[in-house]
């Protein structure tokens, strides 16, 4: 079964079929820009780029950079234009997309679902938790495979700041920090979280999965097993095909 998968980011918007049988993406994903500002029309404008690339007509999952509720209302836009507060957003893609339907859902969650249905939390048990470091930090918790939805463990304070602010791939980037000097705030925030959950796994996603070698070997003193991604940056787009097939 396919499935069109969509990933809305703070830097790009991403999509493609999904083959639902195997958990990857059925064509080569289709990537345009995310405008800024990030208001709901500008982001609708682009989904609807992605989808008609394809020339798709069937049921669409999107994600969404933020507190997604009921699989349609946004509650928070931390990397978005803050007019997505209280947006129907799937009224408003279903609308863009001529009528298409459509699921919504946070996208650290259905990156999450992916991961441990097909990638690195398959068949694992007791406490899981996703953390995709890109624009900002998204987190899905799981509980023995089930879902704990919209965590946004990104906005636990660090020394005074939004973790994400200074531990995200784009704080290494803004700061031109070496991969070594940001594993080190990356570990400092990783120790934050497992004196909050004590997780037997952290899984670590988003863009900078693929290079977990550059990084990764840096961080030490976490008792929690650390492994990247396995569907790297494309564990979103496949989540959210997940999620489209369940609602």
């Amino acid at each position: 079964m396919q499935i069109f998968g969509l990933d809305i980011g703070g830097s790009g918007i991403k999509g493609a079929p999904v083959d639902l049988d195997k958990g990857d993406l059925a064509q080569e994903r289709h990537k345009v820009l995310t405008p800024h500002p990030a208001t709901p029309d500008s982001v609708a404008d682009g989904v609807k780029q992605v989808v008609d690339h394809f020339g798709w007509s069937g049921p669409v999952g999107l994600t969404f950079p933020g507190v997604v509720t009921g699989g349609s209302h946004i509650r928070t836009a931390a990397n978005v234009d803050k007019s997505w507060i209280d947006t129907d957003a799937r009224t408003l893609f279903s609308e863009r997309l001529g009528g298409l339907p459509v699921t919504v859902v946070n996208d650290a969650d259905a990156a999450g679902v992916a991961e441990m249905s097909f990638g690195a939390g398959k068949d694992r048990k007791g406490t899981v938790i996703l953390l995709t470091l890109g624009t900002g930090i998204g987190s899905a918790v799981f509980v023995d495979g089930v879902l704990v939805p919209n965590t946004e463990l990104g906005h636990l304070e660090l020394h005074g700041h939004d973790a994400e602010k200074k531990a995200s791939s784009k704080a290494r980037e803004d700061e031109e920090l070496t991969w070594e000097h940001w594993a080190h705030r990356v570990q400092k925030y990783l120790a934050h979280v497992e004196m909050l959950f004590s997780p037997e796994l952290f899984i670590i996603g988003g863009g900078v999965s693929r290079k977990s070698q550059k990084f990764l070997p840096h961080i030490e003193g976490i008792k929690a097993e650390i492994v990247p991604a396995q569907l790297q940056n494309n564990a979103g787009i496949v989540g959210a095909a997940m999620r489209a097939v369940q609602e």
